[in-house]
Order: structure tokens, then C-alpha cells, then sequence
């Protein structure tokens, strides 16, 4: 897993409309660039390494320390790309909010329309357990409210999803990538991006193997069984209930019930096919682990799994001001070199190339406030 921090503060979400269009037309072209050079796959591990993605954000003008540059990036890339994902060979569904939630059907309109190879149903699949993961499986307060999948043509994808915490008014970002994923339920993510919390529980560690394998046995157990053990740790007095792992709330037995039934009907074989149980939700991953610890002694992972340039200034003046000539003569450049390219003028694109492997033996001097 990549690490590294980038706890993100939610706020700076409005973008001025001369410049999320300029986003557009840049990140499109940078977009477009790597694809070009590199081709669709290398575009899906890029935006799974938070860095680089946190550095793109940057790139394009907005602020490191918002929320919003997850967002915007991801919308501004979207509409950059709609005339050009077919040609490139790399899609983009989802985004924030409801437009999330359009994510599997996306998924079967551009498969349909661009005649792509049938890999539909696993790519929803996968959509659907990052998402169920990010919510259910890590419980460490955010709750997810952006979902940004990007696939080729073969079957690769990547996601990058947001949560926000509203006790804090922080924000998470959780990278997914196809080539990295042995097992959706153990260590699945490319990078978790935000400071370390206290008491998350955590059931897709590599140390929640056993409270996993626990919680398959009781999903196939008689329900009445769990919902038992769930009121005898509810009725438990508060000296008793501090002790309990993460202090996370005791599940109301009750709300769980019909959850509990229709897994037992279902008898899961592992803990993914459990997860991806419609109705399974944190409440009942919650029960499983604190009856799994409580009943038989197996005690779930509650470590957090969570572990970046400025080119044109950001939307609200930091580090300087957005320079729109500058900006604007970027773009050129860019949309210039890929057309070029296309003709078989590769001159700017690759002294692109040389400058980029020229820059990587220098010493960067550290960006005094106010320089430019």
C-alpha cells in the first residue's frame, strides 16, 4: 500500500467557471498526453497513486489543503474526456453524489454504445465492493459521498472515492486499482489518503483474517443465536460496554434481524459473498465482530488503513494567484504536442520527455511563500 498524508479540510469547493473550464481543457490534455505515451493502464495506476493524482489537482489550479480538489479534478477530467475516451480507450463513470450512483449504468452505456468487450457485470462488481468496503468494511467515520470508476477496454479499473466525516468537516480519499487486487476483503486498497484515527475498525486487514473467517460462521448460523449474544452485550453495564472494541456502539438487535435471516438463507461461503449481500451494511459487520470477540475470543483489526506543486497557483490565491496567460499557454502547449504527435511530429512530446527526465536529476529548491 502507498502511503501518505493528505488529510483534506472540506471547504474551497467552489471553483470559478473561467477556471474549472481552463480544468477541463488541461487536465483533458494531460489526460490524453500519458494515454498517448503510455497507454490506457498506465493512466489507471496514475490516478491509484495518490500523489500523483494530489499533484495533478495541484497542476491544474486547485487548492492541496480542499476537499474539493478530488471533486472537481474528477469532474473537470469526465467532461474533458467525453469526446475522447473512445478514441483513448479509457472510460469514466460516476462522480459525486447521485451521479455516483450512476456508476453501474455508465458502465453498460459505454460498453453498448462503443462496442466494448463484455467485462459489464465484473466491473459493476467491482464498483460495488470498493464502495461496500469503503463504507461497511472500514468503519472509520467518513462516509462516502464520491465515487469516480475509470476502466479500458480489457477489463482493467481503478477507483478514487471520497468520504467525509461530519463530526470533523474532514475528508478521505481511498484509491483503488485492478492490477493490485488479489482479494477484495484483504488489503484491497492502493492507497488510503488522511491522517490516522483511533479505534477504526478495520475488517479488510490482514490481522481481521480470523474475526472474517468468524464472521462467515455466524452469518451461517440460526440468527436467533447472534441476536441473543447482541442483547446480552447491549444489557452489559457501561464499565463493561468501555471495554468493548473500538467503543463503537452496540448494533440494535432488532434492525439487524431480517439482514441476519436472509444471510442465513444465502449461507455464504466467505466473507466477500457476506459483504456483497445486499442489506449488509456497518451495523451488521459491527455485530459480527463484536459477538465474534465477545463469544469466541477473535478480535478484529482496529488499526486505520490510512497512510503532495503548485505549476499555476491555486483558485483561492495560494500559493499565489492563478496566472490565466500562463495557464492558457500550458493548454496550448499541451493540446499542440498531442496533435502534433498524432501526425507524426513528436518534437514537443518529446522534449517534454527530456525535460521531465531532466528535472528528475536536480535538486528541487524549496518554494518560498510568495515565490513564483
Amino acid at each position: 500500500m502507498r502511503t501518505g498524508i493528505a488529510n483534506l479540510p472540506l471547504h474551497g469547493h467552489h471553483c470559478p467557471r473561467w477556471l474549472f473550464d481552463r480544468m477541463v481543457r488541461l487536465s483533458a490534455a494531460i489526460v490524453e498526453g500519458v494515454v498517448e505515451e503510455f497507454g490506457p493502464r498506465e493512466l489507471l495506476r496514475r490516478m491509484s497513486d495518490p500523489f500523483w493524482f494530489q499533484a495533478l489537482g495541484c497542476v491544474v489550479g486547485f487548492d492541496w489543503h480542499s476537499s474539493g480538489l478530488t471533486t472537481v479534478l474528477c469532474g473537470a477530467i469526465k467532461q474533458g474526456m467525453v469526446q475522447r475516451q473512445r478514441d483513448l480507450g479509457v472510460f469514466f463513470a460516476g462522480g459525486k453524489a447521485m451521479t455516483s450512483r450512476k456508476t453501474p449504468l455508465e458502465i453498460e452505456t459505454y460498453t453498448e454504445k462503443y462496442g466494448l468487450p463484455d467485462h459489464v457485470s465484473e466491473l459493476q462488481y467491482a464498483s460495488r465492493m470498493a464502495a461496500k468496503v469503503d463504507s461497511a468494511a472500514v468503519q472509520d467515520g467518513y462516509q462516502i459521498y464520491h465515487h469516480f470508476f475509470i476502466f479500458t477496454g480489457d477489463g482493467s479499473w481503478a477507483v478514487v472515492q471520497q468520504g467525509m466525516n461530519r463530526d470533523n468537516g474532514w475528508a478521505r480519499r481511498y484509491h483503488w486499482l485492478s492490477d493490485n487486487i488479489s482479494d477484495y476483503v484483504e488489503e484491497p486498497h492502493a492507497a488510503v489518503c488522511g491522517n490516522r484515527g483511533r479505534d477504526v475498525l478495520n475488517m479488510v486487514s490482514r490481522e481481521s483474517r480470523a474475526a472474517r473467517d468468524v464472521s462467515v460462521f455466524l452469518a451461517r448460523e440460526r440468527p436467533e443465536k447472534t441476536v441473543t449474544e447482541l442483547k446480552k452485550i447491549a444489557a452489559q453495564p457501561a464499565e463493561k460496554l468501555l471495554q468493548l472494541p473500538g467503543a463503537h456502539p452496540v448494533p440494535q438487535a432488532g434492525r439487524i434481524e431480517k439482514t441476519l435471516r436472509r444471510l442465513y438463507d444465502l449461507s455464504p461461503l466467505n466473507f466477500e459473498s457476506l459483504l456483497a449481500t445486499e442489506g449488509v451494511g456497518p451495523a451488521t459487520i459491527r455485530a459480527f465482530a463484536l459477538v465474534g470477540e465477545v463469544v469466541y475470543g477473535v478480535r478484529a483489526s482496529y488499526s486505520d488503513p490510512a497512510r503532495y506543486s503548485f505549476a499555476h497557483g491555486g483558485k483561492d490565491g495560494h500559493p499565489y494567484p492563478v496566472d490565466r496567460k500562463v495557464y492558457d499557454r500550458s493548454i496550448n502547449m499541451l493540446e499542440t504536442a498531442i496533435r502534433r504527435a498524432r501526425t507524426g511530429n513528436r518534437d514537443k512530446l518529446d522534449a517534454l520527455r527530456r525535460l521531465a527526465s531532466l528535472e528528475k536529476g536536480l535538486a528541487v529548491p524549496k518554494i518560498i511563500r510568495g515565490d513564483r
